[in-house]
């Protein structure tokens, strides 16, 4: 395959790393650990921890996980917002030679239950908040081992118990749980202290993560991304942004917001893993729908890099107060997850002077495959060129290669790529192409200048915010509501979110209404699953066969 791409890469930047400068993902951190001990490596509510500390905590509790007699390769969760502890828990998981498996705290127990179940998670650490999820399923889960975090614990002194006596107290946002053998994180953290850490021996194909996502399919399943494709992605996103970063002034150490979620791969991969590798300092914010809040944080630093999605963006631009911080610092905005709308691009590189570089991946990639140069000064309307050791072929329906300027699926070859899906050989025989090409599901075309652009979706999926929703898992939910005979489900497009999910139902009780089943689809999904519009119909588009037709509802949505 010719790399036509690469004739349009920035200066400097090679066209392939070399992964193999490190054995695993705790050798690559514990490098950092060593190298930039005195620095802060993350910050939350003004508390600041360096990498020594993070350092000695993730020890501790790699040693505690290591007591309780896991195997190594074991499952371990974490289901916690943008917290200290979440940092600490990845390194101490990785470190002890066990696999990650990131929750969305927003979970409910339906959802919650089948991932624990579906990655075989033997142990979770998870923050008191959602701990009453937990509770309702772990009776029927392989978890034998559960470490509770609180919001205020890691902060110290009486800010730490204010904070808790808060949250527990004034807001009301820890619901009572029982989980009798649970550990407190402070406790195990005390108790690794005195335990011996035992290095885990780990090579390139161990696995780092599973990073759960609904494929093509939409049933949940885990993306098995071993130390070698984070490694990779880790050092091409690197690679890929030592332009903008070489850009005088030069800033080290680097200040990077970490507002996206860090159990979505955007976030782990762009704020804590990168962040590490650099020895930058992430803000993490807990909670980023506070823009009020979110913009008070902003205004006590002076950032370097910001990874969002364009919703994310946009919210901040519509808030009186954004205008008024430092932009002065800011040297790389990657927008992900979603298509970066120009209107947005334009405003933010106005206002900051700093334009959002466009890139895309999957959680099957790490999740970085393609991405705009870090030094490009206007908007271009691709997600950019793929990165180094990446290649990229447009195919046919067939599987074969298309011409340049053809649009065809977005097939993915490089070292990011996963090895597949967790336990489920049926569907990676589906995206993998016997050469190793992992095919998206994502319709676009390549320019002469190797530049791709999505220009629509072969598959079902709905993006709302960043986030995948799966129409099969929302109607597979819904037709269970005894009120509901048959159901669609499509997304149509939202001014804020970029798309959001609308139902349609035929009822077969005449009685149903559209607030009973709001109300019961807010039981049963985390809130970007839900749907935003619900709409009764008497019959449903079919194929003579009888299935339902979700692109003819599209069409009638584009028609309207």
């Amino acid at each position: 395959m010719e790399k036509i791409w690469l004739k349009s890469y920035p200066q400097g930047v090679p066209a392939e790393i070399d992964y193999t400068q490190y054995r695993s993902l705790a050798h690559l951190l514990e490098e950092s650990f060593r190298k930039f001990a005195s620095r802060n490596a993350f910050v939350c509510m003004d508390k600041f921890l360096t990498y020594a500390e993070l350092d000695e905590m993730s020890r501790r509790l790699g040693a505690w996980l290591q007591s309780r007699g896991l195997k190594k390769g074991a499952r371990v969760a974490i289901m916690m917002p943008n917290v200290l502890q979440y940092p600490v828990a990845l390194a101490g998981i990785l470190r002890a030679g066990y696999t990650v498996v990131n929750v969305n705290p927003l979970y409910t127990p339906r959802e919650l239950e089948h991932q624990l179940n579906d990655s075989g998670a033997e142990a979770i650490i998870i923050l008191e908040n959602f701990a009453t999820t937990l509770e309702q399923v772990i009776a029927r889960t392989k978890v034998r081992h559960v470490v509770v975090a609180s919001m205020g614990e890691m902060l110290g002194g009486l800010k730490g118990m204010l904070v808790n006596f808060v949250v527990r107290n004034v807001k009301k946002m820890v619901p009572a749980f029982s989980l009798p053998n649970a550990t407190r994180f402070k406790t195990a953290l005390a108790e690794g202290a005195r335990q011996t850490f035992k290095p885990a021996e780990l090579g390139h194909d161990d696995v780092a993560f599973l990073q759960y996502t609904g494929g093509t399919t939409g049933v949940s399943k885990g993306a098995t991304l071993t130390h070698r494709n984070v490694i990779a992605n880790v050092l091409q996103n690197d690679a890929w942004a030592q332009p903008a970063l070489n850009k005088e002034p030069k800033v080290d150490p680097l200040t990077i917001v970490c507002a996206l979620p860090l159990y979505h791969i955007f976030a782990l991969t762009a704020c804590a893993l990168m962040g590490m590798r650099w020895g930058a300092m992430n803000i993490l914010i807990p909670n980023p729908r506070d823009i009020g809040g979110f913009i008070k944080e902003l205004g006590k630093y002076k950032v370097n890099t910001f990874p969002a999605v364009n919703t994310l963006y946009n919210g901040l631009l519509n808030h009186p107060d954004f205008a008024k911080l430092d932009f002065s610092g800011l040297k790389i905005c990657n927008g992900g997850g979603m298509a970066v709308q120009k209107a947005v691009n334009d405003k933010w590189l106005k206002v900051t002077g700093c334009p959002i570089i466009e890139g895309y991946g999957l959680s099957e990639t790490a999740p970085v495959a393609t991405c705009n140069p870090g030094n490009a000064t206007e908007f271009s309307g691709t997600i950019g060129l793929p990165i180094p050791g990446t290649e990229i072929a447009i195919l046919d329906d067939a599987g074969n290669p298309l011409p340049l300027g053809q649009p065809g699926e977005i097939a993915i070859r490089g070292p990011q790529v996963m090895t597949g899906y967790w336990n489920r050989p049926d569907e990676t025989a589906k995206v993998m192409t016997p050469d190793g090409f992992f095919k998206t599901g994502d319709v676009g075309v390549m320019d002469e200048r190797g530049y791709v652009k999505i220009v629509d979706r072969k598959k079902d999926m709905i993006l709302v915010s960043g986030f995948n929703v799966y129409p099969n898992e929302v109607e597979e939910v819904v037709a269970a509501h005894p009120g509901v005979l048959e159901c669609a489900c499509i997304g149509v497009p939202d001014p804020n979110s970029g798309e959001a999910v609308k139902l349609f139902v035929v009822r077969k009780d005449p009685a149903l209404t559209v607030d009973e089943l709001m109300n019961y689809c807010k039981e049963q999904f985390t809130g970007y699953k839900k749907p935003k519009y619900i709409e009764f119909r008497d019959e449903l588009p079919k194929t003579n066969v009888g299935k339902i037709l979700r692109r003819q509802l599209r069409d009638e949505k584009k028609a309207a």
